[in-house]
């Protein structure tokens, strides 16, 4: 996670944006954020699906611990999409998303990306 350590940018603030990442990729499918958030957020995702693939009340727990309400989804729902994500996801044994690099950002030439959650087919 070297690449978000930048000078000015707390533990808490990577965190919060890394939750806040999380919780919105469930709630609307995917999102466009920089590459390397995504790819940071990208680690954690898999993490909740993996988790709630567990079906457990500590997992279930763990969950609760990641993930923040969002505009669309309170965080019942939120939790009821996850696992019905994680159902749909049974067969496979990783890589719930997926980045897709869109190019360098016009204002700071920083380079964009969207994180999806990956369908089963």
């Amino acid at each position: 996670m070297s690449y978000i350590n930048k000078e000015g940018k707390t533990t808490a603030w990577r965190k919060m944006i890394i939750r806040q990442q999380v919780s919105d990729v469930f709630s609307y499918g995917k999102i466009t954020t920089t590459l390397t958030k995504a790819k940071e957020t990208q680690k954690h995702v898999d993490k909740v699906v993996t988790l709630a693939k567990q079906n457990t009340l500590a997992s279930k727990r763990a969950i609760l611990a990641i993930i923040k309400q969002t505009k669309d989804c309170s965080l019942d729902q939120l939790i009821k999409k996850i696992y019905d994500y994680a159902k749909s996801q049974e067969t496979r044994k990783g890589g719930y998303t997926r980045v897709l690099k869109l190019g360098k950002r016009r204002g700071d030439n920083t380079e964009e990306a969207i994180l999806m959650l990956v369908k089963e087919k």
